[in-house]
């Protein structure tokens, strides 16, 4: 019993100071502000239809330029990029793809990206989906917007839908780069008389952890 206490007070430990180390590498901006350019894009209009009441939250994380691959500075939108390939192919989406890879690959989504290999090496054009879980509806060349919420096979309205924006900016008088993502998660299926998004607190604060996991997880991608 001794040994189990030990190890479970080490787990608790651990657990504690991972937390903390995401609280201290990311901030959450929620909601996100009106002024938002998500909210006026094609895309908004179009997936949230009756303009349904939204989960919304901004995860940042901020780089000083002297710690990021020299080589992603050069070309404007290869930071983006290699940002939203850090979000799929790294450690903090691992779970989530191997479930979704068990739950639905096979012969009517083999053609979509999968393994890590793809994840990495994908340059994530409009209609790129990735484990029949998310679908790249737009992009510019700081921002990566993302279908999410149900299989893109369903492109109509679902009582689950959403928006993901990936985005990565230079900001040369700060010498830093401002990494985000962005979620917006609403139901498009129908009008729904409610002035509060989907997700429950409980639930929307462990949306929140995660997303602070993807955002660590891919900016690794892009440190030297």
């Amino acid at each position: 019993m001794g040994i189990i206490r030990k190890a479970a007070a080490g787990v608790t430990v651990g657990t504690a100071a991972a937390l903390g180390y995401l609280h201290l590498a990311t901030s959450i901006i929620t909601p996100i502000p009106l002024s938002d350019a998500l909210y006026s894009s094609s895309s908004y209009k179009k997936y949230n239809p009756h303009q349904n009441a939204a989960t919304n939250d901004i995860c940042v994380k901020t780089i000083p330029l002297s710690r990021i691959r020299p080589e992603l500075l050069q070309k404007e939108g290869d930071l983006a990029l290699e940002l939203c390939r850090g979000v799929w192919h790294g450690w903090g989406y691992a779970i989530q793809r191997q479930y979704l890879h068990r739950k639905w690959y096979g012969p009517e989504t083999s053609s979509q990206l999968w393994t890590r290999d793809q994840l990495a090496a994908s340059t994530y054009d409009v209609g790129t989906v990735v484990t029949d879980h998310f679908e790249v509806v737009d992009r510019t060349p700081s921002e990566i917007l993302v279908r999410a919420g149900d299989s893109p096979r369903e492109q109509g309205g679902r009582p689950a839908d959403g928006l993901f924006a990936i985005g990565a900016v230079v900001d040369h008088d700060a010498q830093v780069a401002r990494l985000t993502l962005k979620s917006c998660l609403f139901p498009s299926h129908c009008k729904v008389e409610s002035d509060k998004g989907p997700m429950p607190m409980p639930v929307e604060i462990l949306h929140q952890w995660y997303s602070r996991i993807l955002l660590v997880s891919a900016a690794s991608r892009l440190t030297r």
